[in-house]
């Protein structure tokens, strides 16, 4: 497949590593975080190209942590995961710079697509000299 690299930062912790099995067996780098300070330090430490984001998170929520995501880390496209279609939140989020949402639990080839159209847009505006 390609060379994704995947964060994702959801406090349910057997949601995260069942799903990043899924998404390692299709080829992509697969971090986790339990929170948006740890997904923070991930960020700091290692070349992310797409962040699976929960919303409903205890401690910094998934809105807090998007703001703090795109303002130091620009580049990075995030989806954000929600199990609530609260279209607020979601209209919100997309006008934070989110790159795009998907339902709780979303199909795997819908997220896979998903992460592989975030991961092409990334690399677009990498060579377009985008922040």
């Amino acid at each position: 497949m390609s060379d994704i690299n995947v964060l994702h930062i959801d406090d349910e912790m057997d949601f995260a590593a069942s799903l990043g099995r899924r998404l390692s067996r299709r080829g992509m780098d697969v971090h986790a975080a339990d929170g948006g300070e740890s997904a923070l330090k991930v960020l700091k430490q290692t070349s992310i190209d797409v962040v699976l984001l929960d919303i409903k998170m205890p401690g910094m929520d998934g809105i807090k942590t998007l703001g703090r995501i795109k303002s130091q880390h620009p580049q990075v496209e995030v989806i954000m995961l929600t199990a609530l279609a609260n279209t607020d939140t979601v209209l919100s989020s997309l006008a934070m710079g989110a790159y795009d949402y998907l339902m709780k639990p979303a199909e795997i080839e819908d997220l896979v697509q998903k992460i592989k159209d975030a991961a092409k847009q990334r690399k677009r505006n990498l060579e377009q000299g985008a922040p």
